[in-house]
């Protein structure tokens, strides 16, 4: 039996598993996908697009709502992570990029030390006391796979990419306590500058923070 090519959606971001991403859809081939996607109810993958091309492991989509639908065909949707997976293959015969992919979880499922979950649960809501980005769901603390949500208030690709890539929910929460901290507190320096700067009129920076 022929294995079902993935459609694949190269982007800029790194989508986590049961996590949300709003998407508008206006490129031909990207319509064309989208058509294929709703009328056979299928998946189709996210995945991370850079200067030397597509990384070779996202995350599969569905699409959980259309918003709203243009005369032109392009759309705005609401589409929901599901599974990750491994490019095996890519397929170039549609308008749309396609692969053949092998789908994964994780390897370790020995269960979370209470306080390693608490020590990011705290970092996590340190760093959302002033920054949130829109569209950001609350976390479900019985998810056996809190990382994801957690980290969804992380812009930073790369780590999210890691993150994505990590078979291990223990050694993805040991990531997220290791980033966090540092990050918040650069996030925080980012914030008071952008306080303080607008009162320095002579286009330098303020003496202390």
């Amino acid at each position: 039996m022929p294995q079902v090519l993935l459609p694949l959606f190269p982007l800029g971001l790194v989508l986590f598993p049961r996590t949300l991403l709003p998407l508008h859809i206006f490129e031909e081939r990207y319509k064309e996908m989208m058509r294929d996607v709703l009328s056979s109810q299928s998946e189709f993958g996210v995945v991370l697009a850079g200067e030397r091309g597509i990384v070779n492991m996202g995350c599969s989509a569905v699409v959980e709502k259309v918003t709203r639908q243009f005369p032109d065909g392009r759309m705005d949707l609401i589409a929901g992570g599901r599974r990750r997976f491994e490019v095996l293959e890519l397929d170039d015969e549609k308008s749309y990029l396609r692969g053949q992919v092998e789908f994964f979880d994780d390897d370790d499922s020995a269960p979370l030390p209470p306080e390693m979950q608490q020590r990011v649960l705290q970092e996590y809501n340190d760093l959302i006391q002033f920054e949130k980005p829109e569209g950001v769901q609350n976390p479900e603390l019985g998810d056996p796979q809190l990382s994801f949500q957690l980290a969804q208030v992380v812009p930073d690709v790369d780590f999210r990419q890691v993150l994505l890539s990590t078979r291990s929910e223990s050694e993805r929460m040991k990531r997220l306590a290791d980033f966090l901290p540092g990050y918040t507190s650069r996030q925080k320096q980012t914030q008071q500058m952008r306080e303080l700067a607008p009162r320095n009129g002579h286009g330098k920076w303020p003496p202390s923070i």
